[in-house]
Protein backbone atom coordinates (compact mmCIF):
# COMPACT_ATOMS: atom_id res chain seq x y z
CA UNK A 1 0.00 0.00 0.00
CA UNK A 2 1.25 3.13 -0.79
CA UNK A 3 1.68 5.40 2.25
CA UNK A 4 3.40 9.09 2.13
CA UNK A 5 4.35 10.76 5.31
CA UNK A 6 4.86 14.45 6.13
CA UNK A 7 6.88 16.35 8.70
CA UNK A 8 8.28 19.98 9.16
CA UNK A 9 5.63 22.00 9.46
CA UNK A 10 5.64 24.48 12.49
CA UNK A 11 4.67 27.93 14.06
CA UNK A 12 6.81 30.57 12.62
CA UNK A 13 6.84 34.70 12.24
CA UNK A 14 6.36 36.17 8.93
CA UNK A 15 9.02 36.09 7.06
CA UNK A 16 10.23 32.67 8.12
CA UNK A 17 11.29 30.02 6.27
CA UNK A 18 10.49 26.09 6.75
CA UNK A 19 11.33 23.48 5.03
CA UNK A 20 8.24 20.40 4.52
CA UNK A 21 9.86 16.57 4.02
CA UNK A 22 7.53 13.54 2.48
CA UNK A 23 8.72 9.96 2.87
CA UNK A 24 7.84 6.73 1.40
CA UNK A 25 10.09 4.12 0.61
CA UNK A 26 7.48 1.96 -1.74
CA UNK A 27 8.21 3.57 -4.83
CA UNK A 28 10.12 6.27 -6.54
CA UNK A 29 8.92 9.35 -6.61
CA UNK A 30 10.73 9.92 -9.97
CA UNK A 31 8.15 8.45 -11.69
CA UNK A 32 5.06 9.82 -10.77
CA UNK A 33 3.36 13.51 -10.55
CA UNK A 34 3.86 14.79 -7.30
CA UNK A 35 2.14 17.52 -6.09
CA UNK A 36 1.99 19.49 -2.46
CA UNK A 37 -1.03 20.93 -1.52
CA UNK A 38 -2.12 23.19 1.49
CA UNK A 39 -5.77 23.45 3.11
CA UNK A 40 -6.84 26.40 5.20
CA UNK A 41 -9.87 26.85 7.08
CA UNK A 42 -13.08 27.48 5.37
CA UNK A 43 -11.36 26.62 1.82
CA UNK A 44 -10.62 22.77 -0.08
CA UNK A 45 -7.21 22.07 -0.42
CA UNK A 46 -5.38 24.14 -3.18
CA UNK A 47 -1.89 23.16 -4.99
CA UNK A 48 0.78 25.28 -4.59
CA UNK A 49 3.69 22.93 -6.41
CA UNK A 50 4.06 19.94 -8.47
CA UNK A 51 6.76 17.67 -9.94
CA UNK A 52 6.27 15.70 -12.70
CA UNK A 53 8.37 12.36 -14.18
CA UNK A 54 10.77 15.10 -15.74
CA UNK A 55 11.41 16.82 -13.14
CA UNK A 56 9.39 20.11 -14.65
CA UNK A 57 7.81 22.12 -12.00
CA UNK A 58 4.72 24.27 -11.62
CA UNK A 59 3.20 26.45 -8.89
CA UNK A 60 0.58 28.10 -8.12
CA UNK A 61 0.62 32.33 -8.55
CA UNK A 62 0.58 32.71 -4.76
CA UNK A 63 3.07 31.00 -3.83
CA UNK A 64 5.61 32.12 -7.20
CA UNK A 65 9.37 32.86 -6.15
CA UNK A 66 9.06 32.11 -2.48
CA UNK A 67 8.18 28.13 -2.76
CA UNK A 68 10.35 25.35 -4.34
CA UNK A 69 9.62 21.62 -4.64
CA UNK A 70 12.44 19.28 -4.87
CA UNK A 71 12.68 15.41 -5.78
CA UNK A 72 15.63 13.85 -3.64
CA UNK A 73 18.33 12.08 -6.23
CA UNK A 74 17.59 8.88 -4.57
CA UNK A 75 13.68 9.47 -5.59
CA UNK A 76 12.76 8.40 -2.39
CA UNK A 77 11.89 12.08 -0.96
CA UNK A 78 10.01 14.98 -1.93
CA UNK A 79 10.71 18.57 -0.16
CA UNK A 80 9.33 22.08 -0.28
CA UNK A 81 11.77 25.08 1.13
CA UNK A 82 9.13 27.42 1.90
CA UNK A 83 10.96 31.10 2.25
CA UNK A 84 9.51 34.59 3.09
CA UNK A 85 6.31 32.46 4.17
CA UNK A 86 3.20 35.07 5.00
CA UNK A 87 0.44 35.07 7.32
CA UNK A 88 -1.68 33.19 4.27
CA UNK A 89 0.26 30.54 3.55
CA UNK A 90 -1.25 29.05 7.01
CA UNK A 91 -2.84 25.49 6.12
CA UNK A 92 -1.88 21.93 6.91
CA UNK A 93 -0.34 20.81 3.93
CA UNK A 94 -0.12 17.65 2.37
CA UNK A 95 1.68 16.09 0.16
CA UNK A 96 0.37 14.10 -3.13
CA UNK A 97 0.91 11.55 -5.65
CA UNK A 98 -0.61 10.65 -8.83
CA UNK A 99 -2.30 7.22 -9.17
CA UNK A 100 -0.33 6.25 -12.31
CA UNK A 101 3.15 6.93 -13.64
CA UNK A 102 3.23 9.60 -16.35
CA UNK A 103 -0.16 11.40 -15.50
CA UNK A 104 -0.55 15.07 -16.17
CA UNK A 105 0.85 17.32 -13.63
CA UNK A 106 0.76 20.81 -12.65
CA UNK A 107 -1.36 23.07 -10.20
CA UNK A 108 -4.73 23.14 -12.28
CA UNK A 109 -5.35 19.24 -11.39
CA UNK A 110 -8.43 18.70 -8.75
CA UNK A 111 -7.33 17.21 -5.96
CA UNK A 112 -9.75 14.28 -6.64
CA UNK A 113 -7.33 13.20 -9.10
CA UNK A 114 -4.79 12.45 -6.58
CA UNK A 115 -4.94 9.04 -5.57
CA UNK A 116 -2.24 9.09 -2.51
CA UNK A 117 -2.39 11.18 0.25
CA UNK A 118 -0.35 11.85 3.59
CA UNK A 119 -1.73 13.30 6.81
CA UNK A 120 -0.20 16.79 6.41
CA UNK A 121 1.56 18.80 8.44
CA UNK A 122 0.45 21.93 9.80
CA UNK A 123 2.15 25.72 8.88
CA UNK A 124 1.23 28.34 11.28
CA UNK A 125 2.58 32.09 10.18
CA UNK A 126 2.03 35.15 12.45
CA UNK A 127 2.38 38.40 11.67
Amino acid sequence: QVRLAESGGGSVQTGASLTLSCAHSRFTYSAYCMAWFRRVPGKGREAVATIDDTGATNYADSVKGRFTIVKGNAGSTLTLHTNGLKPEDTGLYYCARRRFSGSRCSVRIVASDFGYWGQGTQVTVSS
